[in-house]
């Protein structure tokens, strides 16, 4: 593979970055981290690459759009160390995030098919049927307290306080905004995104706005995906300049 490494045009760092529109300082920084082999060097210590590290920066940057740019460092690190199994497994394990973000965002919609207007829109009676509290609720939708705390600062649940033990009280709507909160932070909106959908949901007003939102979601999903089959069609390029 040394050999490998050395054949062919001698390539400056400045030379790989340009087509790219990035720094050389970004081209030696790729090396430092594993995505780009090492280079040889000039009798006189310069960096000097060849157009394996060209098919190798061409694959990483198509692998961030899809797999992420730590999962696509960490990709192009195993395959440059010989890893190449583990490297497919890196891919794997984003294939199988992106269907179940799928699968999330087909809940989320039949979720809210689901509502019917006024649902959630008045407080339930307290220790009503379907209440919860707030341990048992971060535990069904395996997230921290903490995090629904946070939450409610932020408007997305508004459970109710048991006046004898000041514990919260979540009932059947709250678990609802919860779990939408959960499924739409999973898709990836910020909080502020997510508030006026629910704020939407409690009103009943109709679902036009939150047609919008998983229309976003799903194009995202599938630009997603189709930037998967660009980053693995480069992947297999470079694999085979690697030999």
């Amino acid at each position: 593979m040394g050999r490998n490494l050395q054949s062919g045009d001698r390539l400056r760092p400045v030379d790989l970055a340009r087509g790219h529109g990035l720094s050389t300082q970004a081209i030696r920084n790729y090396e430092e981290a594993g995505i780009l082999p090492a280079a040889g060097r000039t009798p006189h210590g310069y960096r000097t690459y060849t157009s394996l590290h060209a098919g190798a920066l061409r694959a990483f940057l198509a692998l961030v759009p899809g797999h992420g740019h730590q999962t696509a460092t960490s990709i192009m690190r195993a395959v440059n160390q010989g890893a190449v199994d583990g490297a497919f497994r890196l891919i794997d394990e984003s294939h199988a995030q992106l269907l179940d973000d799928r699968q999330t965002l087909q809940a989320v919609d039949s979720a809210l098919r689901d509502l019917e207007p006024g649902v959630g829109s008045e407080p339930a009676a307290i220790s009503g049927p379907g209440d919860t509290f707030i341990g048992p609720l971060a535990a069904k939708l395996g997230i921290r307290p903490a995090t629904l705390r946070k939450w409610e600062r932020a408007g997305l649940v508004r459970p109710r306080r048991d006046p004898r033990t000041g514990y919260r009280v979540y009932d059947e709507a709250d678990v609802r905004d919860a779990r939408l909160a959960h499924q739409l932070r999973r898709g990836g909106y910020l909080l502020e995104q997510i508030a006026p959908l629910i704020a939407q949901v409690r009103a009943a007003g109709g679902l036009e706005p939150l047609e919008a939102a998983l229309c976003d979601w799903h194009r995202r999903l599938s630009a997603r995906g189709r930037a998967m089959l660009t980053g693995a069609a480069e992947l297999e390029t470079y694999l085979r300049e690697r030999g």
